[in-house]
């Protein structure tokens, strides 16, 4: 039981520092969508379209448990559109296994689909991840990703839907 805590401790401690490190030495980029491009919803549509976890991570600004998302060891080809929307937001070739208990990818697919912001909610200091064209949360990006962008957009799987290469939606 010690050792369970121990871990735990040194875990959260670990990561605020690393999020507050991360956030402090980044870069972020986003631009956004002019209103008449955007998807507005009533929340009671906006329940009725989404499952109660979709509508929890995408309209609350919620999160899903680490490493029970059902993308976080996928690796079919394709693309990742948002769950509210359909905005595509990652493509399959950017997605990569951080181990962080989320679906990573280290790029979007085009920069005026996603919208960034200061994110400063749990004691934390992050850059929250958001659909252009609904105004979704998704999760958030840090700079501790791979090259060529250093980025790790960690994305709840909610916030997700795949379409496989060939498909449409």
């Amino acid at each position: 039981m010690k050792q369970i805590r121990a871990f735990l401790v040194l875990f959260f401690i670990s990561s605020i520092w690393i999020t507050v490190y991360a956030q402090n030495n980044q870069e972020v980029h986003s631009m956004e969508k002019s209103d008449s491009m955007k998807v507005k919803k009533s929340d009671e549509d906006w329940k009725r379209l989404l499952t109660p976890m979709q509508y929890h991570v995408l309209r609350e600004k919620g999160t899903e448990y680490a490493f029970t998302g059902k993308y976080d060891h996928f690796f079919e080809r394709g693309h990742y559109v948002c769950a509210a929307c359909g905005n595509l937001l990652f493509e399959s070739d950017t997605k990569y296994n951080s181990g962080c208990g989320w679906p990573a990818f280290h790029d979007k697919a085009s920069l005026e689909n996603i919208i960034t912001r200061v994110d400063r909610s749990n004691g934390m200091v992050r850059t929250e991840v958001i659909c252009a064209q609904c105004e979704s949360h998704l999760g958030h990006v840090f700079k501790d990703g791979p090259p060529p962008t250093g980025l790790r957009y960690c994305i709840n799987s909610a916030a997700l839907k795949f379409i496989p290469d060939g498909e449409k939606e």
